[in-house]
């Protein structure tokens, strides 16, 4: 198939109500086809591991890149300099160098994260006051993140939605004045952002003893994590600070779960109960495995998550992350970031791929 019959066929695809295992299994042998006929390194990779077109007749015997080896070579089915945007890791571990995900166009990347978005964040609501507790895309062009709250802004956000950070930092100011309105009309707001954002803003919310109760139908949407950008909160600590300063439930606070070598994000039903239980749309299937071997684990087993995401065409659409899991009914429970042992695990996965891709 070419690049705009593959590019189709996974619009129609994240449009569907749904899909079933077949289905999505002739979808991703469809795309894994493509992909080793034109991802040089990934061809290497599959054919060291002895998988090729002719032999994988399941989705789960796609071999799962580990994201490490984003950092090291461009893992592209297009000519890079093809790329409509260009999202990049943050370039926190391995000496600064940052990962890359080419996208020749973002039709299949804007579409699954509007689905998606739409059916796990939105509820009832076509449209509702958003802030945006994240940098706008012109000021970070190369961050996945950006994108994805800008298009939550623009396709989902009423007049006056927008982001709430400048080159100075969080406007305060037009916050307060936001959840003022949303308080005196008992319209719903939503809050978006970075986890370290939010952590920002509880702070100086507690500094100047402001809280707010938000109507019926508010949300509070985090995502990242703390490490490095501000004080780190147990999850529990967390949501119970969000709750009692802006006072909606814990339900109403929705984490989600992406990363840049990726096209679709993960979402859980709201944080009453941690740690929750996260999962993808119908275009995205999680194994939680071991990972040297990437056999799959039993549920309950803690192992490494690895991802395959029918959207992530242009690269590659099976990664092993480094952060650990379980697999629960209804998807997986994520741990956070390997250590020990499955952290040693997910570095010779790395290097095996390096080694088999002809990294020099």
């Amino acid at each position: 198939m070419s690049q705009d019959a593959i590019v189709a066929a996974l619009l129609d695809f994240i449009a569907a109500d749904g899909a079933d295992d077949a289905q999505f299994n002739a979808m991703a042998l469809e795309l894994f086809s493509y992909q080793f006929e034109n991802n040089a390194p990934f061809q290497k990779f599959a054919r060291s591991r002895g998988k090729t077109p002719r032999m994988v007749k399941s989705w789960v015997d796609i071999p799962a890149v580990p994201i490490n080896a984003f950092k090291s070579m461009d893992l592209t089915c297009t000519p890079i300099t093809d790329a409509a945007a260009t999202f990049m890791t943050s370039g926190t571990t391995l000496g600064g160098v940052r990962g890359k995900s080419y996208h020749p166009v973002l039709d299949v990347y804007d579409a699954s994260m509007r689905r998606n978005f739409r059916d796990r964040f939105m509820g009832e609501r076509e449209r509702m006051h958003m802030g945006i507790l994240f940098p706008s895309p012109a000021m970070m062009p190369n961050s996945s993140l950006a994108h994805y709250l800008n298009l939550a802004a623009k396709d989902f956000g009423i007049h006056g939605s927008g982001h709430l950070v400048c080159e100075r930092g969080i406007e305060f100011s037009r916050l307060y004045a936001d959840l003022a309105e949303a308080e005196e009309t008992g319209e719903p707001y939503a809050l978006l952002g970075a986890s370290f954002s939010l952590v920002h803003v509880l702070d100086e919310m507690a500094r100047v003893g402001h809280t707010v109760k938000l109507p019926p139908g508010s949300r509070i949407l985090d995502t990242g994590g703390f490490k490095g950008h501000s004080r780190e909160l147990e999850p529990d600590e967390f949501y119970d600070a969000l709750t009692a300063a802006f006072g909606i439930p814990r339900s109403a606070c929705i984490n989600m779960y992406g990363m840049t070598e990726l096209s679709s994000q993960f979402y859980d039903d709201g944080n009453a109960i941690c740690p929750s239980i996260k999962s993808g749309p119908h275009w995205v299937r999680s194994r939680v495995v071991n990972p040297l071997t990437g056999d799959s684990l039993p549920d309950g087993q803690i192992g490494i998550l690895a991802h395959t995401d029918l959207a992530h065409f242009n690269i590659v659409t099976t990664i092993l992350t480094e952060d650990s899991g379980i697999a629960v009914d209804g998807g997986f429970q994520l741990l956070g970031r390997a250590a020990g042992t499955a952290a040693q695990g997910c570095s010779m996965a790395v290097d095996e791929f390096l080694k088999a891709a002809g990294a020099a």
